[in-house]
């Protein structure tokens, strides 16, 4: 049950139409690699690991064997005075489980051995999932960094253009003035987008355990959206989640303690053997005896019947969250197309004509046939459309790691496939 790292980091195009950068940058999977080499979630399972082993040898052993020493008839009265008619009884004694004890025991701590791999695979994925959300708050950042950067430099050609007009007295300084303080807005923007990068860095290294923020460059687009599998291929993946195989082991556990709580209707065998020392004759003899406690049956009803009502609520539960796991995927699912379908439409229509609207309004703004505000206000559209693009995109994103999460499978379509429809397992 092994997700792919590629499962996760797939939104990553690495590399891909980006310029070459004198430090090497920092991938998905190099802050995966830290986060399970330093996280110590990961380090308990082990520790956790060395204590039920510790306890599966406990539960393994038998019943001790008693060694026992018994003195009767001595420093009485009468006859009995001093040690004349002393018995001495030296005996060795133990308890025949019955039943099957020993072997639910068994199954019951080795069971519980078995679940810790589900479980660390289930908290490696929330960690694996966690990684790339703060990794992709990082890309974001960079992203709203570039869209502001646009903005700065629309904004500088429309206060170039207001002064122009203002030398020539063609425009009041109130125009430059407003392009001045639109212009100062876009740097702000752009400062604020730096120092959300800024701390994106250091709430990514806090993953594993760094104080300084990571410093390499990050990479990847998050306008890449790939082609995913459809919601039928993705609810069978669910089936095999850990989160539901986590219920798949409690169950086996659950059954194993009913088990064990029926063993003990079936009462033990205590058996004792020795050798007894008749002081006054001399002679010594053989003892022994058996015991068998009364009513064990009745005595073990409660605990069966606490095991096996544990046994149906634990049913109960792994259905109600198959369920809401399932909602939780058809949820996502339905976010991460409705996303993909409106990035892919800004791309390829909106923003284009966009942008045709915005070059030539520049021109009709310096030829006089506009307003200052006409031109302004498409930049603003522009900008905030590249805005609206890169928060449907990231909404996208998070969908996607959000599914790859519940399934544990990668199931995002690889770049030569996207097109086709052939989906990379």
């Amino acid at each position: 049950m092994q997700v792919r790292r590629a499962a996760l980091a797939a939104w990553l195009l690495l590399g891909a139409g980006m310029p070459a950068l004198a430090v090497d940058p920092m991938t998905l999977d190099d802050a995966f690699d830290r986060v399970a080499q330093a996280h110590p979630d990961l380090r308990l399972v082990g520790a956790r690991t060395a204590v039920l082993e510790a306890e599966r040898k406990g539960a393994t052993q038998r019943p001790p064997w008693t060694l026992g020493a018994e003195l009767e008839n001595a420093l009485g009265t009468g006859d009995a005075r001093g040690f004349d008619s002393t018995e001495l009884t030296l005996s060795l004694s133990s308890v025949l489980e019955r039943g099957g004890k020993l072997d639910a025991r068994k199954v019951l701590a080795q069971s519980r051995i078995d679940a810790l791999a589900v479980q660390r695979e289930a908290r490696r994925l929330d960690l694996l999932a966690e990684t790339a959300r703060r990794y992709l708050a990082l890309v974001a950042a960079g992203k709203a960094s570039q869209i502001a950067g646009v903005d700065v430099r629309q904004r500088q050609r429309t206060v170039g253009a207001a002064r122009q007009r203002l030398q020539a007295g063609a425009s009041p300084e109130s125009v430059l003035l407003t392009a001045q303080a639109a212009l100062a807005k876009a740097e702000l923007a752009q400062a604020r987008a730096s120092q959300q990068a800024s701390a994106a860095r250091q709430h990514l290294s806090a993953l594993w355990g760094e104080r300084e923020p990571v410093s390499a460059p990050v990479t990847g687009d998050p306008l890449a959206l790939p082609a995913i599998s459809s919601l039928e291929s993705l609810a069978a993946d669910l089936q095999g989640s850990p989160e539901l195989a986590q219920f798949v082991d409690e169950r086996r556990i659950a059954e194993a303690r009913v088990r064990l709580a029926r063993t003990a209707a079936t009462s033990d065998l205590a058996w004792q053997v020795g050798v007894r020392r008749l002081q006054d004759t001399g002679d010594t003899a053989l003892v022994g005896g058996i015991s068998l406690p009364l009513g064990a049956r009745s005595r073990a009803q409660p605990e069966i019947r606490v095991a096996e009502a544990e046994l149906e609520v634990l049913s109960i539960e792994a259905q109600a969250r198959g369920m809401a796991l399932y909602s939780t995927l058809v949820e996502a699912h339905g976010r991460y197309i409705v996303a993909r379908d409106e990035v892919a439409r800004l791309q390829d229509d909106v923003l284009p004509k966009l942008t045709k609207a915005e070059q030539a309004a520049e021109r009709a703004y310096r030829a006089g046939a506009i307003s200052y505000l006409e031109w302004a206000q498409l930049q603003s559209e522009k900008t905030a459309a590249l805005q609206q693009q890169l928060d449907v995109a990231l909404d996208a994103q998070r969908a996607l790691i959000e599914i790859q999460r519940l399934t544990g499978q990668a199931m995002v379509a690889s770049a030569a496939a996207a097109t086709s429809g052939d989906l990379t397992p």
